[in-house]
């Protein structure tokens, strides 16, 4: 059991040296060199995706929501009131959340 444990040792140290060798000899590319590489107007850079795709689509579900209960039928006792100032206070928070980095 014991020379398991130590061949399992011995196994993680050759382990962890091979990759920090890997990392420490592989070549870095000059940073000049990136810079200096002319950017083509031709190739159209794609579309970013928004920060906050799931924030985007709740954002899009939030306002669905709203809109349904604008035109609920009936007043429900000032509830339907109330569930618009929610969510309306939802939409604010889920636009601030898209502001953020």
């Amino acid at each position: 059991m014991k020379r398991i444990g130590m061949l399992s040792l011995v196994i993680l140290a050759m382990l962890l040296l091979t990759l920090a060798f890997s990392a420490a000899a592989s070549p870095k590319a000059p940073a000049a060199a990136v810079a200096a590489a002319p950017a083509s107007p031709a190739v159209a850079a794609p579309e970013p995706m928004p920060p906050h795709p799931r924030v985007e689509h709740a954002l899009e579900a939030l306002r669905s929501a709203r809109d349904h209960m604008a035109h609920a039928e009936g007043e429900f006792h000032g509830h339907r009131d109330k569930a618009i100032e929610h969510i309306d206070a939802a939409i604010h928070e889920a636009e601030v959340c898209m502001r953020e980095p």
